[in-house]
């Protein structure tokens, strides 16, 4: 008996690694559609079957997951955003689509993209299913607690996350002394930290949480050792993260890393603010 499949829509960093490496544990042929200049290339070693596109060929992934027998697939890992300036070809079917957008956001994209493929008989997953293990808990805490300005400058960051995220914007904003010194657009988690760390010299607390309207299929917010990396080069000395929306890699060496450095971790669900 074959296989049952499951496509895999690939982006960059180890996530889609990890999805492939459990889907097929699983029993699972995994069919890889990868993005040229994002996706590892160590993916091809992880799945039965992987196409190489261009950001925006949407036609040659269906094409490729239509031949493969794939009805279901996820979406794992980000892409480079700005390239969306310069680094996109989009082919007929992905212009057809771009031109009914409002505007250029994650989640309206991805979800436009993700109807489409309904529509064409690929539904679309949600790929923490498979991994619910990477998802952030109560026990993803550094040794070190917050002090009482972290805490502050903490419930700050966790409004403002939430209406950073209602807008469609991003899921990171950097707080020192109750004001916001950086929020996340287009750059990525990496260069906000660093932005908001120079700006505020020491001791910014970074707080990275899931959008109110965030569909759970993608783009879900996401940390790791880098995260704690760029942190401690910019002098960040607080991390909050949103329990069970965010997906966290390298657990503990990111754990150890930030007890080595002194950098306070902690995963909160919604209320924890108010305590």
């Amino acid at each position: 008996m074959s296989r049952q499949a499951i496509g895999l829509i690939a982006g960059s960093n180890q996530f889609p690694i990890l999805f492939a490496k459990a889907a097929r544990a699983k029993g699972l042929r995994v069919v890889a559609v990868a993005h040229l200049g994002e996706t590892v290339p160590e993916l091809a070693a992880e799945v039965d079957e992987i196409t190489w596109i261009h950001l925006g060929q949407l036609g040659k992934l269906l094409k490729a997951f239509r031949k493969a027998g794939v009805t279901r697939a996820v979406m794992c890992g980000g892409v480079t955003k700005t390239r969306i300036f310069s680094d996109v070809r989009p082919d007929l079917r992905a212009l057809f689509l771009l031109r009914h957008l409002r505007h250029m956001a994650d989640d309206g994209i991805l979800r436009t993209v993700a109807q489409y493929m309904a529509d064409q008989g690929v539904t679309i997953m949600a790929s923490h299913e498979l991994l619910p293990e990477l998802l952030a808990d109560g026990a993803l805490h550094s040794r070190r607690g917050p002090s009482v300005d972290e805490l502050d400058d903490a419930r700050v960051g966790w409004t403002v996350a939430e209406q950073l995220g209602r807008l469609d914007i991003g899921q990171c904003v950097v707080v020192r002394g109750k004001a916001v010194v950086a929020v996340e657009a287009i750059e990525g988690t990496d260069a906000c930290i660093a932005r908001g760390g120079k700006l505020a010299g020491e001791k910014a607390v970074v707080v990275k949480r899931c959008k109110p309207t965030q569909d759970l299929r993608f783009d879900l917010p996401s940390v790791g050792r880098r995260t704690v990396e760029v942190m401690a080069e910019s002098g960040c000395s607080c991390l909050v993260v949103e329990s069970g929306k965010t997906l966290v890699f390298d657990r503990e060496p990111m754990l150890s890393l930030a007890d080595e450095k002194g950098i306070c971790v902690m995963a909160w669900t919604e209320g924890d603010d108010k305590k």
